[in-house]
């Protein structure tokens, strides 16, 4: 008997596919093509899938955009953002820094001491095997009682430092005790915080040694000594004049001098220093500027989004394809309430008053000497119409990309489950048609396998017999 080869290759299911041998057909074409044919539907939405992730980067990037807006403009719109001041001193004894409360004026003061945290060293210790026990007694008479560890110099320093007196202390060598030559050593003691009321005492005893007389006052003992003592910061308003006021303070920083001014010494000047607040127009015309900016900036990228583009092909065909935001109402329309927000009059009053310009072909740009001089002519109106301007273009832009609420926001999440959806849709096309081509290759492959068996037959007929074979055309 004679056979006949037959080659075969692997099907997606991993099934032994004859390859047409003796069909003469290319089956592996014919399959190639019916798959083809039919996943139109799965290539449609593939196709859709890339249009909407398209879409969707570009919604999340304009939410981000106006989500940063948002917080800008809303910073902006808080009350008096605008009172923004600046202040110069006459000497560098004394800075100052100003809030928003803060109005503009000038005053002097003489500085008449600035604070200082009380500062002692006892006279020279040495240990000993007893375990003392000390009293530290506050401005206010409060009394914390120290127990160390033990009688050791480093152990009571220890304890007062984990003590709640508000007393920091270290031992500091001071030589050897000329009868015995023990080692030596004074406390030096700092209180916690600058001021009067940092003040404090040092008893060698228990609270109840003070109370009965018997415990000795250390820091006034021979050999002890008053580095510094605990005092506030002063400063006399109008010295010299019959309305002269002095003001303390148990640091260095005012912060009740002036309403919205905090002012801060370093050392005293009897010679008065004069202290100028003043509107700092710079950082106010640097702010308004970078809301116009902004709000331009954001208008401009979805214009450019929205725009229809043209191109000509290699044939001399023009062609045209428009942006992700191209025919989107939405998207449009929150444009243009952005930019009303903008270029609206707020009460009457035009943006173009301060600065705020409008061209022809929706620009916004900002007019910086314009603005200083609206500034300068009528500062309260400037201010209550750029806080009304940023009030507007917060709640336009919040209503956008709010976290829950947003417009934008929902958009961008409902986007997400659509091509989630759509995903889902592809991936069951594809084990549909992969399962379609294996049930397509498998058909082919019994085709294959039938002829070869009857080309078999017919070659083994005619060894058997030729002459019958061959009259009747068998062969």
């Amino acid at each position: 008997m004679t056979t006949t080869n037959v080659t075969t290759s692997t099907n997606t299911a991993g099934a032994s596919v004859l390859a047409g041998v003796v069909s003469g057909l290319n089956t592996s074409a014919l399959v190639a093509a019916q798959i083809a044919a039919e996943s139109g539907p799965k290539d449609a939405l593939q196709k859709q899938v890339t249009a909407d992730n398209t879409l969707l980067t570009a919604l999340q990037a304009l939410n981000t955009s106006y989500a940063a807006l948002a917080s800008q403009a809303t910073a902006d719109a808080a009350t008096n953002a605008w009172n923004v001041y600046s202040t110069t001193s006459s000497d560098s004894s004394a800075t100052a820094t100003t809030t928003t409360d803060a109005s503009a004026g000038t005053v002097s003061f003489s500085i008449d001491s600035v604070a200082a945290a009380q500062v002692n060293v006892t006279a020279p210790l040495h240990g000993s095997s007893a375990i003392p026990v000390f009293t530290i007694v506050g401005s206010t008479g409060t009394q914390v009682e120290i127990h160390p560890a033990s009688g050791s110099v480093a152990d009571i320093a220890a304890a007062i430092n984990t003590s709640s007196a508000g007393v920091s202390a270290i031992a500091v060598a001071s030589g050897q005790d000329a009868t015995t030559g023990a080692a030596l050593y004074r406390l030096q003691l700092t209180s916690s915080h600058t001021g009067a009321s940092g003040a404090f005492s040092f008893f060698g005893g228990s609270s109840s040694d003070i109370s009965a007389g018997t415990a000795p006052d250390l820091l006034a003992q021979p050999g002890a000594a008053v580095i510094q003592t605990a005092s506030d910061a002063a400063v006399t308003l109008w010295a010299g004049t019959p309305a002269a006021q002095t003001v303390t303070s148990t640091g260095n920083t005012f912060s009740n001098l002036l309403p919205g001014v905090s002012v801060t010494v370093s050392k005293k000047s009897t010679t008065p220093v004069s202290l100028t607040i003043a509107q700092d127009t710079a950082t106010i015309t640097n702010a308004a500027s970078s809301l116009v900016t902004a709000v331009d900036t954001l208008l401009h990228s979805i214009a450019t989004s929205s725009a229809v583009s043209s191109s000509t092909d290699s044939s001399g065909n023009t062609t045209t394809a428009g942006g992700p935001f191209t025919g989107d109402s939405l998207i449009r329309n929150s444009a243009y309430a952005l930019f009303n927000t903008i270029a609206q009059p707020k009460n009457g009053i035009s943006p173009a008053s301060i600065g705020i310009n409008i061209h022809q072909d929706g620009a916004i740009t900002f007019d910086a000497a314009k603005f200083q001089a609206a500034l300068a002519s009528n500062p309260s109106g400037t201010h209550a119409l750029l806080q009304s301007i940023s009030s507007a273009v917060a709640a336009q832009a919040t209503g956008q990309s709010d976290p829950v609420s947003g417009a934008l926001t929902s958009r961008v999440s409902s986007l997400n489950s659509d091509i989630r959806g759509l995903k889902s849709q592809v991936s069951a096309w594809t084990t549909e048609l992969a399962t379609r081509q294996t049930a397509l290759e498998s058909a082919f492959s019994a085709m294959e396998t039938q002829l070869s068996a009857l080309k078999t037959q017919s070659n083994w007929l005619s060894q058997q017999f030729p002459t019958t074979i061959s009259s009747n055309g068998l062969n």
